[in-house]
């Protein structure tokens, strides 16, 4: 069987259908739940509208099939938090100091970074995390390429646009250490091992 063959096999055979069918339900209570969030109040008609609403949407726009081959390490995604929560609270106070300092005008730029685990749900997954510290905003992301485009606030060197570069791959290195599969994992270990060298 070819590696072509089994790519179909594992989409449309049994245990493809059932991955299938386990991340629409998953799909499908997400919804729900933003349906509800967007109400303001959980109660039964707003369960049942929001499962109509939500089945609505998957048939007439159905995702894209995302993949999940990793599996969830509990110490790393510790790591992970801790260390988001840690830059959450010095990019706030950075932004902060930019706003009051009088006279001072910060400089931005965009920068382009090559994810170095370019499957989809690790872009998504680093942008949203890139887009929730201060002082970074996701422009536009290269599915094809595997290229996230980040505006910087607060660029006074070339130093400033490496370090930004080597934020973002060090948030990719924590997410996919905390939920990514063996392979991807070796993938930003041996990334970052050759780049120490």
């Amino acid at each position: 069987m070819s590696a072509d063959e089994r790519a179909v096999d594992a989409t449309t055979g049994p245990r493809g259908r059932v991955g299938r069918w386990r991340d629409q339900l998953i799909a499908l209570g997400w919804l729900v739940l933003v349906w509800n969030l967007l109400w303001g109040d959980v109660s039964w008609g707003n369960l049942v509208g929001g499962a109509l609403v939500a089945g609505a949407v998957l048939l007439f726009f159905p995702l894209p099939p995302v993949t999940f081959g990793g599996r969830v390490r509990p110490r790393a995604l510790l790591v992970f938090l801790l260390r988001f929560a840690g830059e959450l609270v010095t990019a706030s106070a950075n932004v902060s100091r930019i706003a009051v300092q009088p006279g001072y005008r910060p400089r931005g730029a965009i920068i382009a970074v090559r994810m170095r685990v370019p499957t989809d749900l690790n872009l998504a997954l680093t942008a949203e995390v890139v887009s929730l510290v201060p002082g970074t905003l996701v422009v536009e992301v290269d599915r094809d390429a595997g290229v996230i485009y980040v505006h910087v606030l607060d660029v006074r060197g070339p130093s400033d646009l490496a370090d930004s570069r080597e934020r973002m791959h060090a948030i990719e290195r924590r997410l996919v250490r905390a939920l990514g599969s063996a392979a991807e994992v070796r993938l930003v270990e041996t990334a970052t091992v050759e780049k120490g060298t």
